[in-house]
């Protein structure tokens, strides 16, 4: 299960995290938000205890959003040591965010 992450919790979760994060930007309203959902949910099962997988719904939490940038949803950051080092904006494949994962692993 991705974990939902909060401006409050953010910096704990993804910043400081030891391991890989990948952290989906997205809301309840957007289409291509639901179409990335199970993906990410399939991922968070996939890596579970390598990597860490959270969403942001950025209509309640735009802190962080605003800090990345994060102007068109879904967007799909990855992390490594509180650093962007992937960036997926609108539907990919699953494939797309294993692979950002798996190189960092």
């Amino acid at each position: 299960m991705a974990l939902e992450i909060t401006d409050a919790s953010f910096e704990e979760t993804v910043l400081k995290s030891d391991k890989p994060v990948l952290v989906d930007f997205w809301a309840a309203w957007c289409g291509p938000c639901r179409m990335v959902g199970p993906i990410i949910e399939e991922i968070s099962n996939d890596y579970e205890g390598k990597a860490v997988v959270g969403k942001v719904d950025v209509d309640a939490n735009q802190e962080f959003a605003a800090k990345y940038g994060v102007r068109n949803i879904p967007t799909v950051l990855v992390f490594q040591n509180g650093e962007v080092v992937g960036r997926q904006v609108g539907v990919a494949p699953k494939n797309v965010y294993a692979e950002a994962i798996d190189q960092l692993l």
